[in-house]
């Protein structure tokens, strides 16, 4: 062969190894674009919680009245949190904290000795299925709902359970500063609860098993929280808020209110 075929079999070889190796480096980039890329919404992830197949019926039931996949989005619940869940009951929304924090999360569902027993038969009975292996059951007082060692924790949670408090034997000025104290700074505090008329106060809280939102408000944030974001997906203007919430006829209105410890 010539020098010059072997001149040109060299050059083929060099811009084929120049491609090559530009392959190389937008493979790369490619792989780190990938590797940067934001995960999925966390609506998303918090519709395939609330979407789970080993849920129960009756879960699904209540599902219908309390649009979990927002409520869990308000809450900025994340994969590795602690969580105390307060006025637990039965456990519905435990569990959805429970799934939401996973494996590497740990979430404390609280009820008083003044709770329901069949609200507490169900929890117990929920606490044997796999999806609360990583929840601890606390029976405590709501103005000392916290163990030595437990916490600090990233979320609080209230839900539909506050109202309960005002005709109960609680102080709720300490209750509300036990909670303050037992977040990380910049934790959140995310309270749902059945709205109550102008003026009502806690006047109904038995009655109708509703609160006022702004005395609520009060009530909270004289404990040092900072009112940073309302939610209207569970408001119902159409409700004259004056029957007890069972026996509305018309959807009930709720209010839906995130604190935070300040940093």
């Amino acid at each position: 062969m010539t020098a010059g075929h072997f001149k040109h079999k060299g050059q083929a070889v060099m811009r084929l190894s120049a491609r090559v190796m530009r392959g190389a480096a937008i493979g790369t980039c490619v792989l780190a674009w990938f590797l940067a890329a934001p995960t999925p919404s966390s609506a998303q992830d918090y519709a395939a919680i609330v979407a789970a197949a080993d849920r129960s019926e009756a879960d699904r039931q209540t599902d219908k009245r309390r649009d979990p996949v927002r409520l869990l989005a308000f809450t900025g619940v994340k994969a590795g949190m602690t969580v105390l869940d307060m006025g637990a009951g039965g456990g519905y929304s435990t569990e959805l904290m429970a799934r939401a924090v996973g494996a590497g999360g740990k979430v404390y569902g609280q009820d008083s000795t003044e709770g329901s027993p069949r609200a507490k038969e169900r929890f117990e009975a929920r606490m044997k299925t796999p999806a609360m292996t990583n929840v601890v059951a606390l029976v405590r007082p709501f103005d000392d709902p916290v163990p030595a060692g437990a916490g600090p924790f990233d979320l609080i949670t209230f839900f539909f359970f506050y109202h309960d408090t005002t005709y109960m034997t609680v102080d709720r000025a300490v209750m509300n500063k036990k909670l303050f104290d037992a977040l990380k700074p910049g934790g959140a505090l995310v309270i749902a609860d059945h709205s109550a008329k102008a003026g009502d106060g806690i006047s109904v809280g038995k009655t109708l098993h509703r609160i006022e939102e702004s005395v609520l408000k009060r009530e909270v944030e004289a404990a040092g929280f900072k009112l940073v974001a309302e939610a209207d997906f569970l408001r119902h203007p159409e409700d004259p808020r004056d029957k007890p919430i069972f026996r509305s006829e018309v959807p009930v209105d709720e209010f839906v209110l995130k604190f935070e410890r300040p940093r």
